[in-house]
């Protein structure tokens, strides 16, 4: 590293002359000759073209622009230094900083029991976490403005690789009233895509649930912009819904306006996995993030086999 022929090295001679007050005690604390780093102040004087010391045959004495130039080089040393930690640092695993997405219908379930764990198990893992439709946080992530991002396939994976975390059962929530609150069984068959509650465009529950009931192409006539509000509206009985099974409290909600039943077998649901780029360095944090998550999924969740 040089900057008009000067060097690090140059610098820290500066400094130790500072700190000794005599030539001979900086050169014995460098481990250099005298002449050596005599060498190295001439140079950084004839480089900024002043005096850095005064020089008496008693003692060694900064000049008033000598402790200028004095404080900004032990500025720099200081500097160069934290940048080697930054190397160092980051051998740690999963620290530093980190840019987290997840879409607004996995996060808030996901988060609440996954993040104590996580930050606990990693505590030097500065966290940023950001929340959206999927199709933006995936730009984000290609533009390198996040790290990973929890989604549910499938997605465009130009670029991408996908990490499995958990397979999540989609429950029916209904109305309390509803035939379909009691009937002995429940099935994708029976159910109108006219009744549908849906998430508004953008949000891929909506599509998820769409091609589940046979809806491609319909527009619902009730949407919401959240889960929460989604249940709130079928609570007030404005049709049905597809739940993820993490965001379903249990066997009914909202005060017993909304029950919640499960489908035979597990088919009717959603794969969640979490998304980073293939050029990206340090992939083992992202393995650990996915494992830390997938090991804290929600309630009600199914690991998949060989994850």
């Amino acid at each position: 590293m040089a900057f008009h022929g000067l060097s690090l090295r140059d610098l820290e001679y500066l400094v130790a002359v500072a700190d000794h007050g005599h030539f001979g005690r900086a050169a014995e604390a460098c481990r250099v000759s005298q002449p050596s780093l005599s060498a190295g102040v001439r140079k950084f004087e004839d480089a900024i073209g002043f005096r850095v010391f005064e020089r008496t045959s008693r003692r060694v004495m900064p000049t008033h622009a000598g402790e200028e130039a004095i404080r900004h080089a032990r500025s720099v040393l200081e500097a160069a230094v934290r940048m080697m930690d930054v190397g160092s640092e980051g051998q740690a695993p999963l620290s530093g900083s980190f840019a987290l997405g997840a879409i607004a219908t996995i996060g808030p379930y996901l988060f609440p029991r996954a993040l104590a764990p996580l930050l606990k198990a990693y505590p030097s893992l500065a966290l940023a976490i950001e929340e959206g439709l999927t199709e933006h946080l995936l730009a984000r992530l290609r533009d390198g403005l996040l790290d990973a991002v929890v989604l549910s396939p499938p997605i465009d994976e130009q670029g991408l690789a996908l990490i499995p975390l958990y397979r999540e059962p989609f429950r029916l929530a209904v109305e309390a009233r509803s035939p379909l609150a009691s009937a002995p069984t429940v099935t994708l068959a029976g159910l109108d895509p006219n009744d549908a509650v849906l998430l508004d465009e953008g949000h891929c529950l909506r599509d998820q649930a769409l091609a589940l009931c046979a809806g491609a192409g319909h527009r619902p006539r009730h949407t919401a912009m959240s889960l929460e509000t989604l249940k709130a509206m079928v609570a007030a009985g404005a049709g049905y819904s597809l739940v993820p099974a993490g965001a379903a409290p249990g066997d009914s909600d909202h005060g017993g306006l909304v029950r919640y039943r499960t489908f035979p077998g597990d088919q009717v649901g959603r794969t969640v996995s979490l998304a980073y780029r293939r050029s990206r360095d340090r992939v083992e944090d992202v393995r650990l993030l996915a494992a830390a998550l997938r090991e804290h999924r929600p309630a009600h969740t199914l690991a998949i086999a060989g994850f």
